[in-house]
């Protein structure tokens, strides 16, 4: 049994390793040049793509015994968790006073446009419409389009010598927003975000899951904190190595914003495809639109915090571009997801705009 599990987390094994590799040559690659510099840069994203993915994973074991909405609550919370502790990394390296908010901008474009809209295509050319609970889709969206409204919307508008002020009312505002929304997800709204499949749906749902719901908690939880510890390790020798390889390329400033918000959004990705291919779009929309959630309601307070503690505020207001593609992709997933189905159509709206993202992002905008 020991044996097993170590073959199964032996991406974690890999990953220590790497760190402890990484932190041995770090001036060595620095001194080597920027080549050798950004390879070694990705190939430490990669590594923490694989962590995460583990992370991730036994998430998913602990989401399985509590079912939903406790086991997406669980599977986006250790996504941001793991973007929270990259970024917060990252920013001890970082000189952009745009970082924290370009990574939750891109992680909201990830999430809502990447994930629904390729879950619903793929999803969608296989099994035409497919059903969901529409009250989750038009709670998120009110959740999404306040919190962001009010952290990364309202601030362009206020004084500089008022930024401590609105950050503190900004922390509280979240906790306060988060607090009543986890409540009502586990108690007496829970039906929101929870959808009565038919029978042979809900046995294959649980024939997926019947691996993993003979592991027992306590070893997920054990990896969850060592990954998370791993992926911290990481993060600071990728955050030096990958400043530094960057450092007069002209790559575009979000470039590092992308890479946080693709590190916490890769294992939902797969867990998001993997659902929209079995019919449970309503895991889908829990996964796309709860890490959106979660992201800004989380991510902002921590970051203020940081922002309050070292005195030195981190530019939150949105540019004239994000915020209209924000704009954008709420006005379509609003009208896209208010009536319980997807299709292939809808998917593909919420792709192109996510291509636009990216097209946007290549071009420095």
């Amino acid at each position: 049994m020991n044996l097993r599990r170590l073959r199964e987390e032996k991406n974690l094994i890999v990953a220590l390793v790497a760190a402890i590799a990484a932190y041995a040559a770090e001036h060595d690659v620095l001194a080597a040049g920027r080549p050798l510099t950004l390879v070694v840069a990705f190939a430490l994203v990669a590594t923490i793509i694989l962590v995460s993915t583990r992370v991730a994973h036994h998430a998913e074991v602990l989401a399985a015994k509590v079912g939903d909405p406790y086991g997406t609550m669980i599977l986006t919370l250790s996504a941001v968790l793991v973007e929270v502790v990259v970024l917060a990394i990252l920013m001890q390296e970082a000189t952009s006073p745009t970082l924290v908010r370009d990574t939750i901008y891109a992680a909201v474009m990830l999430d809502i446009n990447g994930i629904i809209g390729l879950a619903a295509l793929l999803g969608g050319l296989r099994h035409g419409e497919q059903p969901y609970n529409d009250d989750s889709s038009r709670t998120y969206s009110v959740m999404i389009l306040t919190a962001m409204g009010i952290s990364m919307i309202v601030p362009e508008f206020v004084p500089r010598e008022s930024w401590q002020l609105y950050s503190m009312f900004t922390i509280l505002a979240m906790i306060a927003l988060y607090t009543l929304f986890l409540r009502l997800q586990v108690g007496q709204h829970s039906y929101f975000f929870s959808y009565a499949y038919p029978r042979g749906a809900q046995a294959g749902q649980k024939a997926e899951h019947d691996g993993s719901d003979d592991e027992r908690a306590l070893p997920s939880i054990l990896v969850i904190i060592a990954g998370v510890v791993i992926i911290g390790a990481l993060a600071e020798v990728m955050s030096t190595t990958l400043s530094a390889g960057l450092e007069g390329t002209g790559a575009p400033m979000a470039l590092m914003a992308v890479i946080v918000a693709a590190i916490s959004a890769a294992p939902e990705i797969l867990t998001a495809m993997r659902a929209a291919l079995a019919n449970r779009m309503q895991s889908v929309v829990n996964i796309a639109m709860g890490a959106s959630l979660s992201t800004v309601i989380l991510t902002v307070p921590v970051m203020e915090a940081i922002a309050l503690y070292t005195g030195q505020p981190f530019i939150m207001a949105m540019s004239p571009v994000q915020t209209v593609m924000v704009a954008i992709t709420l006005i379509v997933a609003a009208i896209n997801l208010n009536d319980g189905m997807t299709n292939a159509i809808e998917g593909m709206t919420h792709f192109i705009l996510f291509s636009t993202f990216v097209m946007l992002t290549v071009i420095g905008l």
